[in-house]
């Protein structure tokens, strides 16, 4: 009996899939602390699933938790996922015996010409009073209209004893896997592009406050200009030069207004919403999101868990090693046992009866003998996609560390010149003061205000540029790590 069970059990042909060793180093890049009291640096604490919250900013956290059951991109990844499930459910279900149900009924006039013509030619070739008798009756033979009542129960089931369902059903499971991490990669990628645009969004509204500032400041020094220019004090070159500092601003000021509403468009895009229905959340401007003091990044061991591009190749190399062992798998016969068992009368009368039973059962054999290399090309064929498969694999964690030390870097290099350019900031606003006080008391000629005037707007529209950058590092720093552990997904998903 354990011989039997051993053979019906079968064994799997084909290699067995086995994780992949990666190589993984020690430790992550060390970030360059700069002596900035805004200064950021990165610890191996586990970080949080909700990583945005490290922002401490209330609305991006709004709309990031909103993000999931919105996006169009992530809820069609959700509808491939589903997709995946009912394909490995299909894979499934040919490891069970396939029963069905029938019945039918038919009325039937068969030829009475052809039974005529069976009679007399069997008559023909008995010779004697039997050929006279069937030559005879021939003519007067036919065949009466006939009931036919039939319903019955059929099972078939394969007999894997070499493992081909049980590898199909492997790489189906697989292939559910990848689709899985694909929709939670998209995910992490739609929460990372969400936490860009909005920083890129209080970034230009911070460029828009300096700028009207700036405009403040100009018009202020342009009436004291104008009132120079008057008086005599001052040639109308610094009267004119004034006015084209003030008209030189405003004419930014719209560009910036534009480049506001078309950021708030791209989060509502993001939203799976109409243009302009963020407006009233957006549109009242808010401070860069803050980096904080200490970054939670987890060690490097754990990257290769964390990211869903890393886990789906390695679902892919499952999926491809599970199709060579069914590939394989074709190379040997194909046992399927068949059986039925039903009822069959040719009157509805007798339709019950046990006598009426019919039945069988039985095993089929199917040996490949010849398919025209067709099964050995189709070996060679899942064989490459193996090997393109581990070759993806090794590509996508090469390519995987690249982006971590890549975030890491620009984040490090980033602040040291945030920190520069506050610097900056602060010398170049002092120089504007003193020389504004300067020419206000006729001590300096207007050239030296104007140029001060332009430093401070530069020096502050880099600032506010250079901060919403560092902001937008620690993002691109969080999708290089593969976010969190994300599992708000929209309701169809099941997941």
């Amino acid at each position: 009996m354990t011989g039997v069970a051993a053979l019906l059990a079968g064994c799997a042909v084909g290699p067995n899939y086995q994780k992949p060793q990666t190589w993984t180093p020690p430790k992550w890049r060390p970030t360059q602390v700069s002596d900035g009291k805004g200064a950021s640096i990165t610890v191996p604490d586990a970080p949080d699933v909700a990583w945005w919250n490290v922002f401490g900013d209330a609305e991006l956290t709004s709309l990031e938790e909103r993000l999931a059951s919105q996006n169009l991109d992530v809820q069609r990844a959700t509808e491939e996922l589903a997709q995946s499930r009912a394909q490995l459910i299909l894979a499934g279900a040919e490891r069970f015996p396939a029963l069905s149900a029938s019945g039918s009924y038919a009325r039937n006039q068969q030829s009475t010409k052809t039974l005529q013509r069976i009679i007399s030619r069997i008559g023909q070739s008995s010779g004697g009073p039997v050929s006279d008798l069937l030559e005879e009756s021939s003519s007067n033979a036919t065949i009466p209209v006939l009931d036919r009542w039939r319903d019955g129960v059929d099972a078939t089931w394969e007999v894997d004893l070499w493992g081909r369902v049980r590898r199909q059903y492997e790489a189906a499971k697989a292939y559910l896997e990848e689709s899985g991490e694909q929709r939670r990669s998209m995910l992490i990628a739609r929460e990372a592009d969400l936490a860009r645009d909005y920083v890129t969004l209080r970034g230009s509204q911070e460029k828009l406050r300096v700028l009207r500032l700036n405009l403040a400041d100009a018009s202020r020094i342009f009436g004291l200009s104008e009132a120079r220019y008057r008086s005599g004090l001052v040639s109308e070159l610094d009267e004119q030069s004034a006015r084209s500092q003030v008209e030189t601003i405003s004419a930014e000021i719209p560009e910036l207004e534009q480049q506001i509403t078309l950021q708030i468009n791209a989060i509502s895009l993001l939203m799976g919403s109409p243009p302009g229905t963020l407006t009233a959340e957006l549109s009242a401007a808010s401070a860069i999101p803050p980096v904080p003091p200490r970054v939670p990044v987890g060690v490097p061991s754990d990257l290769a868990q964390r990211r869903p591009d890393i886990r789906a190749a390695a679902a892919q190399l499952h999926a491809a090693t599970a199709e060579v062992g069914q590939a394989e798998a074709d190379f040997y016969p194909k046992v399927t046992i068949d059986a039925s068992f039903g009822f069959q009368s040719l009157s509805f009368r007798d339709f019950g009866f046990w006598n009426a039973r019919t039945w069988n059962v039985g095993p089929s054999i199917t040996l490949p003998i010849f398919q025209g290399g067709r099964l050995t090309g189709q070996l060679e064929l899942k064989k490459s996609a193996q090997r393109d498969a581990a070759l993806d694999y090794r590509r996508t964690v090469l390519s995987a560390w690249k982006e971590v030390d890549d975030a890491l870097t620009r984040y490090s290099a980033d602040q040291a010149r945030r920190d520069a350019l506050c610097a900056q900031v602060e010398t170049n606003r002092r120089s504007y003061v003193l020389a504004s006080e300067q020419y206000r008391h006729g001590m300096t000629n207007f050239l030296d205000v104007l140029d001060a005037e332009r430093r401070v707007l530069g020096s502050e529209t880099d600032f506010a540029d250079v901060t919403s950058v560092v902001s937008g590092d620690l993002v691109r720093l969080y999708l290089s790590l593969g976010g969190g552990w994300e599992s708000v997904f929209p309701v169809r998903g099941h997941g």
